[in-house]
Protein backbone atom coordinates (compact mmCIF):
# COMPACT_ATOMS: atom_id res chain seq x y z
CA UNK A 1 0.00 0.00 0.00
CA UNK A 2 1.56 3.47 -0.93
CA UNK A 3 1.97 5.95 1.76
CA UNK A 4 -0.33 8.63 0.25
CA UNK A 5 -3.45 6.15 0.29
CA UNK A 6 -1.97 4.61 3.76
CA UNK A 7 -2.68 8.04 5.23
CA UNK A 8 -6.05 8.54 3.52
CA UNK A 9 -7.17 5.96 5.32
CA UNK A 10 -5.46 6.66 8.59
CA UNK A 11 -7.51 10.08 8.48
CA UNK A 12 -10.56 7.19 8.61
CA UNK A 13 -12.18 5.80 11.70
CA UNK A 14 -13.85 2.40 12.31
CA UNK A 15 -16.08 1.59 15.10
CA UNK A 16 -16.61 -2.10 15.91
CA UNK A 17 -20.07 -3.13 17.84
CA UNK A 18 -19.84 -6.76 19.40
CA UNK A 19 -22.97 -7.46 21.19
CA UNK A 20 -22.28 -10.35 23.84
CA UNK A 21 -24.56 -11.96 26.08
CA UNK A 22 -23.00 -14.62 28.13
CA UNK A 23 -20.04 -15.10 26.05
CA UNK A 24 -16.87 -15.25 28.66
CA UNK A 25 -15.62 -18.32 26.92
CA UNK A 26 -15.30 -17.14 23.95
CA UNK A 27 -14.34 -13.61 24.52
CA UNK A 28 -10.74 -13.61 24.59
CA UNK A 29 -9.99 -15.44 21.30
CA UNK A 30 -12.45 -13.36 19.60
CA UNK A 31 -10.63 -10.21 20.56
CA UNK A 32 -7.18 -11.97 19.76
CA UNK A 33 -8.29 -12.97 16.04
CA UNK A 34 -10.09 -9.21 16.05
CA UNK A 35 -7.09 -7.28 16.82
CA UNK A 36 -4.87 -8.50 14.52
CA UNK A 37 -7.44 -7.61 12.01
CA UNK A 38 -7.89 -4.00 13.19
CA UNK A 39 -4.27 -4.14 13.66
CA UNK A 40 -3.92 -4.84 9.67
CA UNK A 41 -6.19 -1.52 9.09
CA UNK A 42 -3.77 1.41 9.49
CA UNK A 43 -7.29 3.10 10.95
CA UNK A 44 -7.98 5.07 14.15
CA UNK A 45 -10.30 2.13 15.78
CA UNK A 46 -12.62 2.06 18.59
CA UNK A 47 -14.25 -1.72 19.97
CA UNK A 48 -17.08 -1.20 21.64
CA UNK A 49 -18.43 -4.38 23.84
CA UNK A 50 -22.11 -4.24 24.97
CA UNK A 51 -22.53 -6.33 28.00
CA UNK A 52 -26.68 -7.18 27.64
CA UNK A 53 -27.59 -8.55 31.00
CA UNK A 54 -24.89 -11.08 31.11
CA UNK A 55 -25.43 -13.52 34.27
CA UNK A 56 -21.83 -14.98 33.79
CA UNK A 57 -18.46 -13.31 33.86
CA UNK A 58 -19.01 -11.51 30.60
CA UNK A 59 -18.47 -8.25 31.95
CA UNK A 60 -15.29 -8.85 34.27
CA UNK A 61 -13.49 -10.48 30.88
CA UNK A 62 -14.78 -7.16 28.96
CA UNK A 63 -12.91 -5.25 32.30
CA UNK A 64 -9.73 -7.00 31.47
CA UNK A 65 -9.77 -6.51 27.58
CA UNK A 66 -10.37 -2.64 28.21
CA UNK A 67 -7.30 -3.06 30.44
CA UNK A 68 -4.98 -4.40 28.34
CA UNK A 69 -6.53 -2.55 25.16
CA UNK A 70 -7.24 1.06 25.31
CA UNK A 71 -9.07 0.87 22.31
CA UNK A 72 -11.78 -0.60 24.02
CA UNK A 73 -14.75 0.45 25.28
CA UNK A 74 -17.84 -0.91 27.59
CA UNK A 75 -21.23 -0.58 27.63
CA UNK A 76 -22.81 -2.36 29.77
CA UNK A 77 -26.46 -2.20 30.10
CA UNK A 78 -29.09 -2.35 32.64
CA UNK A 79 -30.19 -5.96 32.05
CA UNK A 80 -30.59 -8.09 29.15
CA UNK A 81 -32.58 -6.25 26.62
CA UNK A 82 -31.94 -8.82 23.52
CA UNK A 83 -29.74 -8.36 20.58
CA UNK A 84 -31.58 -6.14 18.25
CA UNK A 85 -31.25 -3.22 20.96
CA UNK A 86 -28.30 -4.09 21.80
CA UNK A 87 -26.72 -3.41 19.11
CA UNK A 88 -29.16 0.19 18.66
CA UNK A 89 -27.44 0.90 21.63
CA UNK A 90 -23.74 -0.12 20.23
CA UNK A 91 -24.76 2.11 17.42
CA UNK A 92 -26.25 5.02 19.50
CA UNK A 93 -22.59 5.25 20.97
CA UNK A 94 -20.15 5.13 17.60
CA UNK A 95 -18.28 7.83 16.55
CA UNK A 96 -16.46 6.06 13.43
CA UNK A 97 -17.23 6.85 9.56
CA UNK A 98 -17.81 3.65 9.54
CA UNK A 99 -19.32 0.56 12.22
CA UNK A 100 -18.63 -2.72 12.16
CA UNK A 101 -21.23 -5.44 13.61
CA UNK A 102 -20.06 -8.55 14.24
CA UNK A 103 -21.34 -11.10 17.29
CA UNK A 104 -18.85 -12.07 19.51
CA UNK A 105 -19.69 -16.63 19.09
CA UNK A 106 -16.68 -16.51 16.06
CA UNK A 107 -19.32 -17.93 13.80
CA UNK A 108 -18.74 -14.91 11.75
CA UNK A 109 -14.69 -14.46 11.04
CA UNK A 110 -13.33 -10.94 11.98
CA UNK A 111 -11.06 -11.36 8.71
CA UNK A 112 -13.55 -10.35 6.61
CA UNK A 113 -13.51 -6.90 7.80
CA UNK A 114 -10.79 -5.52 5.29
CA UNK A 115 -13.48 -6.41 2.49
CA UNK A 116 -16.07 -4.71 4.08
CA UNK A 117 -13.73 -1.38 4.14
CA UNK A 118 -12.91 -2.22 0.66
CA UNK A 119 -16.09 -1.98 -0.57
CA UNK A 120 -16.95 0.73 1.91
CA UNK A 121 -14.31 2.61 0.32
CA UNK A 122 -15.81 2.26 -3.09
CA UNK A 123 -19.10 4.16 -2.12
CA UNK A 124 -21.43 1.36 -0.69
CA UNK A 125 -22.90 2.72 2.68
CA UNK A 126 -24.18 -0.85 3.82
CA UNK A 127 -21.59 -3.89 2.68
CA UNK A 128 -23.19 -7.27 4.77
CA UNK A 129 -21.47 -10.58 4.55
CA UNK A 130 -23.87 -13.34 3.25
CA UNK A 131 -23.39 -17.11 3.98
CA UNK A 132 -22.94 -19.71 1.63
CA UNK A 133 -22.78 -22.38 4.35
CA UNK A 134 -23.94 -22.44 7.63
CA UNK A 135 -21.68 -25.33 9.62
CA UNK A 136 -22.15 -26.47 13.01
CA UNK A 137 -26.40 -25.56 12.48
CA UNK A 138 -28.89 -28.86 12.82
CA UNK A 139 -30.81 -29.23 9.30
CA UNK A 140 -33.83 -28.23 10.92
CA UNK A 141 -32.33 -24.88 11.57
CA UNK A 142 -30.91 -24.11 8.29
CA UNK A 143 -34.12 -25.29 6.57
CA UNK A 144 -36.18 -22.96 8.68
CA UNK A 145 -33.90 -20.41 7.97
CA UNK A 146 -33.87 -20.89 4.56
CA UNK A 147 -38.04 -20.78 4.65
CA UNK A 148 -37.97 -17.52 6.76
CA UNK A 149 -35.85 -15.58 4.36
CA UNK A 150 -37.93 -16.45 1.61
CA UNK A 151 -40.99 -16.20 3.36
CA UNK A 152 -40.26 -12.57 4.34
CA UNK A 153 -39.09 -11.48 1.41
CA UNK A 154 -42.40 -12.23 -0.57
CA UNK A 155 -44.07 -10.60 2.75
CA UNK A 156 -42.81 -7.69 2.97
CA UNK A 157 -42.52 -4.44 1.11
CA UNK A 158 -38.54 -4.37 0.91
CA UNK A 159 -35.90 -6.57 -0.47
CA UNK A 160 -34.39 -8.41 2.29
CA UNK A 161 -30.58 -10.21 1.90
CA UNK A 162 -31.56 -13.56 2.15
CA UNK A 163 -29.10 -15.97 3.80
CA UNK A 164 -27.66 -12.71 5.56
CA UNK A 165 -27.17 -12.11 9.39
CA UNK A 166 -25.88 -8.65 11.42
CA UNK A 167 -22.45 -9.32 10.54
CA UNK A 168 -22.01 -6.22 8.39
CA UNK A 169 -20.26 -2.44 7.54
CA UNK A 170 -22.37 0.93 7.86
CA UNK A 171 -21.23 4.26 7.00
CA UNK A 172 -21.81 7.21 8.95
CA UNK A 173 -24.92 8.40 7.04
CA UNK A 174 -26.88 4.75 7.11
CA UNK A 175 -25.37 4.88 11.17
CA UNK A 176 -27.17 7.78 11.67
CA UNK A 177 -30.60 6.75 9.56
CA UNK A 178 -30.80 3.73 11.93
CA UNK A 179 -30.40 6.19 14.91
CA UNK A 180 -33.54 7.98 13.65
CA UNK A 181 -35.75 4.92 14.09
CA UNK A 182 -36.89 4.53 17.98
CA UNK A 183 -39.00 1.61 17.39
CA UNK A 184 -39.18 -0.71 20.35
CA UNK A 185 -40.28 -3.78 18.10
CA UNK A 186 -37.24 -4.47 16.03
CA UNK A 187 -36.30 -6.44 13.43
CA UNK A 188 -32.78 -5.07 12.26
CA UNK A 189 -31.94 -6.85 9.37
CA UNK A 190 -35.22 -5.14 8.11
CA UNK A 191 -34.37 -1.86 9.38
CA UNK A 192 -31.01 -1.99 7.62
CA UNK A 193 -32.36 -3.04 4.17
CA UNK A 194 -35.14 -0.15 5.07
CA UNK A 195 -32.88 2.68 4.97
CA UNK A 196 -31.97 1.87 1.39
CA UNK A 197 -28.37 3.37 0.41
CA UNK A 198 -26.20 1.43 -1.89
CA UNK A 199 -25.67 -2.38 -0.48
CA UNK A 200 -23.04 -4.73 -1.54
CA UNK A 201 -22.66 -8.49 -0.30
CA UNK A 202 -19.68 -9.92 0.75
CA UNK A 203 -19.70 -13.92 0.51
CA UNK A 204 -18.35 -16.69 3.08
CA UNK A 205 -19.15 -19.86 4.95
CA UNK A 206 -20.27 -19.73 8.35
CA UNK A 207 -18.07 -21.13 11.11
CA UNK A 208 -19.47 -23.39 14.39
CA UNK A 209 -19.53 -21.48 17.38
CA UNK A 210 -16.24 -21.25 19.59
CA UNK A 211 -17.33 -22.13 22.74
CA UNK A 212 -20.75 -22.23 24.50
CA UNK A 213 -24.30 -22.25 23.40
CA UNK A 214 -26.76 -20.94 21.35
CA UNK A 215 -29.24 -18.36 22.71
CA UNK A 216 -31.67 -19.14 19.86
CA UNK A 217 -33.83 -21.54 20.83
CA UNK A 218 -36.41 -22.54 17.99
CA UNK A 219 -39.32 -21.12 20.46
CA UNK A 220 -36.86 -17.17 20.48
CA UNK A 221 -36.84 -18.44 16.95
CA UNK A 222 -40.08 -18.67 16.26
CA UNK A 223 -41.17 -15.31 18.36
CA UNK A 224 -38.18 -13.46 16.07
CA UNK A 225 -39.88 -14.90 12.57
CA UNK A 226 -43.41 -13.13 14.19
CA UNK A 227 -41.26 -10.01 14.91
CA UNK A 228 -39.71 -9.75 11.45
CA UNK A 229 -42.98 -9.97 9.71
CA UNK A 230 -44.91 -8.32 11.53
CA UNK A 231 -42.94 -5.14 11.67
CA UNK A 232 -42.63 -5.31 7.69
CA UNK A 233 -46.07 -6.33 6.67
CA UNK A 234 -49.36 -6.30 7.23
CA UNK A 235 -49.83 -9.54 5.07
CA UNK A 236 -51.29 -11.46 8.05
CA UNK A 237 -53.94 -9.11 8.55
CA UNK A 238 -54.82 -9.53 4.44
CA UNK A 239 -54.30 -13.48 5.38
CA UNK A 240 -57.03 -13.24 7.42
CA UNK A 241 -59.63 -11.40 5.79
CA UNK A 242 -59.19 -13.53 2.73
CA UNK A 243 -59.69 -16.84 4.81
CA UNK A 244 -63.08 -15.10 6.13
CA UNK A 245 -64.24 -14.25 2.29
CA UNK A 246 -63.17 -17.73 1.87
CA UNK A 247 -64.95 -19.32 4.85
CA UNK A 248 -68.37 -17.11 4.51
CA UNK A 249 -68.41 -18.60 0.47
CA UNK A 250 -68.05 -22.12 1.81
CA UNK A 251 -70.48 -21.61 4.13
CA UNK A 252 -72.86 -19.93 1.84
CA UNK A 253 -72.29 -22.49 -1.19
CA UNK A 254 -72.79 -25.35 1.59
CA UNK A 255 -76.34 -23.66 2.66
CA UNK A 256 -77.24 -23.49 -0.96
CA UNK A 257 -76.69 -27.45 -1.37
CA UNK A 258 -78.54 -28.20 1.89
CA UNK A 259 -81.85 -25.89 0.89
CA UNK A 260 -81.85 -27.66 -2.53
CA UNK A 261 -81.28 -31.31 -1.15
CA UNK A 262 -83.63 -30.06 1.10
CA UNK A 263 -86.16 -29.55 -1.35
CA UNK A 264 -85.38 -32.71 -3.58
CA UNK A 265 -85.17 -35.33 -1.09
CA UNK A 266 -85.99 -34.15 2.37
CA UNK A 267 -84.65 -33.00 5.62
CA UNK A 268 -83.92 -36.33 7.05
CA UNK A 269 -81.45 -35.56 10.47
CA UNK A 270 -78.44 -35.30 9.85
CA UNK A 271 -75.45 -36.52 12.55
CA UNK A 272 -73.83 -34.72 15.57
CA UNK A 273 -69.89 -35.09 13.98
CA UNK A 274 -70.66 -32.93 10.32
CA UNK A 275 -72.04 -30.09 12.89
CA UNK A 276 -68.95 -30.25 15.42
CA UNK A 277 -66.60 -30.22 12.64
CA UNK A 278 -68.24 -27.08 11.06
CA UNK A 279 -68.40 -25.67 14.42
CA UNK A 280 -64.98 -26.04 15.01
CA UNK A 281 -63.70 -24.86 11.97
CA UNK A 282 -65.17 -21.70 12.01
CA UNK A 283 -64.32 -21.22 15.65
CA UNK A 284 -60.67 -22.20 14.55
CA UNK A 285 -60.73 -19.47 11.70
CA UNK A 286 -62.21 -16.35 14.19
CA UNK A 287 -59.70 -17.38 16.75
CA UNK A 288 -56.31 -17.34 14.17
CA UNK A 289 -58.14 -14.01 13.14
CA UNK A 290 -58.16 -12.45 16.13
CA UNK A 291 -54.59 -13.67 17.15
CA UNK A 292 -53.15 -12.18 14.34
CA UNK A 293 -54.82 -8.72 14.93
CA UNK A 294 -54.05 -8.99 18.97
CA UNK A 295 -50.33 -9.75 17.78
CA UNK A 296 -50.55 -5.82 15.71
CA UNK A 297 -52.69 -4.43 18.60
CA UNK A 298 -49.86 -5.20 21.31
CA UNK A 299 -47.27 -4.20 19.02
CA UNK A 300 -49.26 -0.95 18.66
CA UNK A 301 -49.72 -0.71 22.69
CA UNK A 302 -46.20 -0.75 23.38
CA UNK A 303 -45.32 1.95 20.91
CA UNK A 304 -47.87 4.28 22.36
CA UNK A 305 -45.75 3.52 25.89
CA UNK A 306 -42.90 5.20 24.39
CA UNK A 307 -40.49 4.00 26.86
CA UNK A 308 -36.55 4.27 25.97
CA UNK A 309 -34.92 1.63 24.17
CA UNK A 310 -32.48 0.69 27.13
CA UNK A 311 -31.36 1.95 30.20
CA UNK A 312 -27.40 2.15 30.80
CA UNK A 313 -25.84 0.89 33.83
CA UNK A 314 -22.23 1.82 33.31
CA UNK A 315 -20.36 3.35 29.90
CA UNK A 316 -16.44 2.97 29.72
CA UNK A 317 -15.08 4.79 26.92
CA UNK A 318 -12.23 3.56 25.23
CA UNK A 319 -8.86 5.43 26.45
CA UNK A 320 -7.35 6.65 23.11
CA UNK A 321 -8.02 6.39 19.70
CA UNK A 322 -5.29 4.85 16.88
CA UNK A 323 -3.75 1.28 15.98
CA UNK A 324 -0.96 -0.50 18.06
CA UNK A 325 1.79 -2.30 15.06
Amino acid sequence: MSPEKNTQKAQKSLSIVVPAYNEKDVLPEFHRRLTEVVNELGMETEIIYINDGSLDNTLEVMGLLRESDPRVAILDLSRNFGKEIAMSAGLDVTSGDAVVIIDADLQDPPELIPDFIQYWDEGYDSVYAKRLARNGESFLKKGTAFLFYRVIDRLTGITIPKDSGDFRLLSRRAVDALKQIREQHRFMKGLFAWIGYPQKAVFYNRDPRFAGKTKWNYWKLWNFALEGITSFSIAPLKISTYMGLFTAFGALSYMCYVFITALIYGDPVRGYPSLMVVILFLGGVQLISLGMIGEYLGRMFNETKRRPLYLINEYLPSQKGGHDK
